[in-house]
């Protein structure tokens, strides 16, 4: 074990953990997928934020519960191994890795899309090339470097997201930017259940929205990954618990909030990006440029922090065998550097999409990712229940950060993902997620009983000599 404490530096602190999960969270999901989701459930949409975000907390203080209780790199893979099984382990961690790529991919399609506002003659895939080997070669600089980084790249798009919170509350109070305009009267609360009432698509809507909305609280786990690297994990982690959630749920309601009572619900979407209307009706002429800035921050910021969160869980997997034991080579800067590789390797995948497939696959993106996202959370949640029953009443009593309301907001939760999954299987548009996710755990089984299964032994037996 002396290797591995002489690999992993302990260089992150609560502000870069704080910033690293609001960075992987916010990304594309509110600026690019909000409008679809608004569709969907009209201005009930903020009642579906609400409902996932308080199902997305309980989730982050299960695995606070156990990521302070024992702060590894591999967290919630190691964990799952140790309480349901190393299958389960096995099974949990590939599928992080698998949600991280596949939002990257996503978010550098997104990345492409929008530097091509700027330059429409140059190739998407160029764009999307660039991006992978810049952020690449800035995760295989020291986890400081990385964290400090991503400090800032988060700070300019709450920056941005504050503004258009501000903005749009000056929009309805003063008539800021719409005075004199033929939309003036229709800005205002009233707007929220002017047009078809508060659920103008019934319950059915609503359900409909939760594909979208749990997408967008997707990578908010990170904050599991970082114990590994943080510093005073006991202090830092509870915190970025306690405060991070919150502030995504509140940045996203907020947000959609002063969108639909300054336009109609109708009307959002149609017209562009909704971002873009609140600018213009600031009378702001390069809305659009400032936009475009702020998306691709937030699309940069969640690649950066996805190929980070990826490359320590391979790299935890790798320590626990189930992954090529390469995986777990650290470079002197303390980085896993091959995990860094593979992540960029196989989001050149990226590249060749963006050659063969049209804008609109941003929806089944999201929804594959959602699949994966969900799929984590909710084995999040069972391993921290396993935790427990395993657990004395002595050794409960000493944990320093337990999960509130106990057992019944956990099994509320878990009962709430499984519902997610059933939500997924329902609509057309998001079976294929479905499919794929399904298929992706079968093959994820297979592959764990053909390869990992066979080694078990010799690491079991291998392991007394490594502590």
């Amino acid at each position: 074990m002396h290797k591995q404490a002489q690999g992993l530096k302990r260089g992150l602190t609560a502000r870069h953990i704080r910033f690293m999960a609001l960075g992987s969270a916010i990304g594309t999901g509110l600026f690019y997928g909000s409008a679809a989701a608004i569709q969907m459930a009209g201005p009930a949409v903020l009642l579906a934020y609400l409902i996932g975000g308080a199902a997305v907390f309980m989730v982050m203080r299960a695995l606070g519960e156990m990521a302070v209780r024992d702060p590894v790199s591999g967290s919630f893979g190691h964990y799952a191994s140790t309480y349901l099984g190393p299958m389960s382990g096995f099974i949990l961690g590939w599928t992080y890795a698998f949600e991280m790529i596949i939002v990257c991919l996503a978010d550098i399609t997104a990345f492409g899309i929008y530097m091509g506002f700027w330059f429409p003659d140059v190739a998407r895939w160029i764009w999307v090339l660039g991006i992978v080997l810049l952020i690449g070669g800035l995760n295989l600089c020291s986890v400081k470097v990385f964290g400090e980084m991503e400090f800032w790249l988060s700070l300019l798009k709450v920056a941005a997201i504050v503004a258009m919170i501000l903005a749009g509350f000056g929009i309805m109070l003063f008539g800021i930017g719409s005075a004199g305009s033929a939309d003036a009267a229709a800005t205002g609360i009233s707007n929220l259940w002017s047009f078809g009432g508060f659920m103008p698509n019934g319950v059915g809507g609503l359900i409909a929205s939760f594909a979208v909305v749990m997408f967008a609280f997707g990578g908010i786990e990170i904050i599991g990954i970082t114990a590994g690297e943080a510093k005073d994990p006991e202090r830092v982690i509870p915190k970025a618990i306690n405060a991070v959630p919150l502030r995504i749920l509140l940045f996203y309601v907020l947000t959609l909030f002063v969108l639909m009572a300054i336009y109609p619900w109708t009307q959002i979407g149609s017209q562009g990006s909704p971002f873009v209307q609140i600018f213009d009706s600031l009378g702001i002429s390069s809305a659009a440029t400032l936009l475009n800035i702020v998306v691709i921050t937030a699309a940069v910021s969640a690649i950066n922090s996805d190929i980070f969160g990826a490359g320590r869980m391979m790299y935890g997997l790798a320590q626990q065998g189930h992954a090529p034991k390469g995986f777990a080579q650290i470079s002197r800067h303390g980085v896993p550097w091959m995990t860094v590789l593979v992540m960029g390797v196989t989001l050149l995948a990226g590249v060749v999409l963006n050659y063969l497939i049209p804008e609109d696959i941003f929806l089944i993106i999201a929804s594959i990712a959602t699949f994966a996202t969900v799929w984590v959370w909710l084995m999040i949640l069972v391993t921290q229940i396993a935790m427990r029953r395993s657990m004395t009443a002595e050794e409960v009593a000493q944990l320093k950060f337990p999960v509130p309301f106990w057992p019944y907001a956990p099994i509320a939760a878990t009962v709430f993902m499984v519902f997610i999954f059933g939500v997924l299987g329902y609509f057309p548009d998001t079976r294929a997620a479905l499919i794929v996710g399904a298929v992706w755990i079968v093959l994820l089984i297979v592959a764990y009983r053909l390869w990992v299964k066979p080694l078990a032994g010799h690491a079991v037996k291998a392991q007394p000599e490594l502590s």
